[in-house]
């Protein structure tokens, strides 16, 4: 820590940082942005203050002398979470000075874009399009600066009532402090739950696009380099999140207001009763698919990324075909893994820089004749891979019967190269994932990979001796394989799965934040631990577990689960 020194001609605190590699000091009150010059400013989105982000207006003080400034461009994820949601600012920003009195929604949306919906009935967004986009594009080129300002709750609802943002008002109730944090951009009030940048000509690069019902909003992702990702129409995808939406609506569980209603109506068990009744709805949709098409269906294939609930799914459904009188044989396609040895061969890497969620890292060859054997009718030695001892050895030896699907799940197991020897027809590939539609409030909404990771945390430190930070240090491993080896082959399922629960959130809030709460605010996990703590206390916390079936899916995350997950 370096020393403070005061200024003695001009009565100020001067404070020691290193920014850019450099050593400064600084006036107490100074701007980040003040240390950037000009010509960069615009390139630069927030940054980071010892080891937390902070936008580029964070004026500095004594709290911060010592430390080192980064700055963050949109290589980063945090830099890139603050662009997303300036973009969404601006175009509601638009939307106001346009069309006053229509309330939109944004929602995440296939080819990782955002989709802007109207909620006011009848409002025609096609016509709206080429409007709101001019708009956008005038507030961006006057580059308007955007302040963070803080004021009272009170203060805040007036105005949130004076820009018709009633959502926002109900939100305000489940904060637990008494001021409120809003954005003012020339006339306009906003808040959206992240951080911002500076003005709106820092925002350069972006597309709006007509897609019924509204629009989809594309831009530059941290993960490809900076760039907009090409737009690909995800049918299967698309209405699954439609799906979902249209669940949402009917249920009333489209915002955190509208989940915390139920709890303080005392609405609880009715609740967590509708969400796993949509989950047995699924189930019964699924086994009259399989039922229906029995004689064809010989492999049924289960893959998802991680914390989906895959293997409480697994056990349900092997239950749900069991009651229509079909026993399915389950495969562990772990008992197919190389040694690692072989792997290290396979690869040409040493042992420790093995990628061990690569598809080869499997016996693709003797999988997929012992599939096409018991599939045939022959008696199969299966193997079993002890991991203890890094050794492939001899298993149980089976025989499937006719019309008895086999049943396999991993991360691979919608991929055809793993089921090459298996005609298309008799294959059924099921995809499960959360895909919550869900905002915190109409302009914020809610991330479905945070919710994963909540999910996992809380498993991780129940059940793996994990703590929050370490699974947080592995997540973005977690997240590459998925991109690379889950998500391609999404749109090839013949079903798809919505794992999500709507109260989940609230069953998982105490023990997800007492274990991010032991991770301090100098810890490099720290960043994403403080946005899930910022998530997670908006949401009316369920303490009675004992309402939640035994064989709910968040009993895989929470214990007590029937099926000893």
């Amino acid at each position: 820590m370096y020393n403070m020194v005061l200024n003695k001609f001009k009565g100020k605190i001067m404070i020691q940082v290193t920014f850019n590699g450099r050593k400064l000091a600084v006036q107490e009150g100074t701007r980040v942005l003040e240390l950037v010059e000009e010509k960069e400013r615009k390139n630069l989105v927030v940054c980071q203050v010892g080891a937390q982000v902070k936008e580029l207006n964070y004026k500095l003080s004594e709290k911060n002398d010592g430390m080192v400034i980064q700055l963050l461009n949109l290589n980063n994820a945090e830099a890139g979470r603050a662009y997303s949601a300036t973009l969404r600012y601006i175009v509601a920003m638009a939307f106001y000075h346009i069309y006053p009195d229509v309330k939109i929604r944004f929602s995440y949306n296939i080819s990782r874009s955002i989709s802007c919906r109207a909620l006011t009935k009848s409002f025609n967004m096609s016509r709206a399009v080429d409007a709101v986009s001019k708009e956008v594009k005038r507030i961006i080129e006057e580059d308007l600066p955007i302040e963070r300002v803080t004021v009272t709750i009170e203060e805040a609802t007036e105005i949130y009532k004076k820009y018709h943002l009633d959502d926002k008002i109900e939100i305000l109730k489940y904060r637990p402090e008494n001021t409120v944090h809003l954005y003012k951009c020339g006339d306009y009030y906003n808040y959206l739950h992240s951080y911002m940048v500076p003005s709106t000509g820092c925002i350069h690069n972006y597309t709006i696009t007509p897609y019924s019902p509204g629009f989809i909003i594309q831009y530059p992702r941290h993960d490809l380099d900076a760039n907009i990702p090409e737009f690909e129409e995800e049918a299967v995808y698309c209405r699954t999140l439609q799906r979902a939406f249209n669940w949402a609506e009917k249920a009333k569980l489209q915002t955190v207001n509208d989940i915390n209603r139920k709890i303080d109506n005392g609405e609880t068990l009715e609740f967590v009763q509708l969400c796993e009744a949509y989950h047995n709805k699924q189930l019964t949709e699924l086994g009259d698919r399989i039922e229906n098409d029995i004689e064809n269906v010989r492999l049924v294939a289960i893959a998802g990324p991680s914390s989906s609930g895959k293997t409480t799914f697994c056990n349900r459904l092997r239950i749900e075909l069991l009651s229509r009188g079909i026993n399915p044989v389950t495969i562990s396609m772990d008992d197919y893994y190389f040694e690692k040895d072989k792997i290290c061969e396979l690869q040409g890497r040493p042992i420790d820089k093995l990628d061990l969620e690569h598809i080869d890292c499997l016996d693709i060859e003797l999988f997929n004749k012992d599939l096409f054997d018991l599939i045939n009718g022959e008696e199969v030695t299966l193997p079993h891979f002890n991991f203890k001892l890094d050794k492939r050895e001899a298993g149980k030896t089976i025989r499937v019967e006719q019309n008895v699907p086999i049943i396999i799940e991993g991360i691979h197991a919608l991929n055809e190269k793993l089921t090459k020897s298996i005609p298309k027809h008799q294959k059924f590939k099921i995809y499960i994932a959360p895909h919550a539609q869900l905002n915190i409030d109409n302009h914020s909404p809610l991330s479905i990979t945070n919710a994963r990771l909540i999910r996992r945390i809380v498993r991780d430190m129940q059940f793996r001796n994990c703590s929050a930070a370490n699974t947080i240090d592995m997540w973005q491993s977690v997240r590459n394989g998925e991109f690379r080896w889950i998500y391609p082959n999404q749109e090839n399922a013949d079903f798809v799965f919505n794992s999500s629960l709507g109260y989940e959130l609230c069953v998982l809030k105490k023990k997800a934040m007492e274990a991010l709460m032991q991770i301090e605010p100098t810890a490099p996990q720290y960043l994403t631990a403080n946005r899930l703590i910022k998530t997670l206390k908006y949401f009316r916390q369920i303490d009675d577990d004992s309402i939640i079936p035994c064989n709910s899916l968040v009993r895989e995350f929470i214990g007590g689960s029937c099926f000893n997950v």
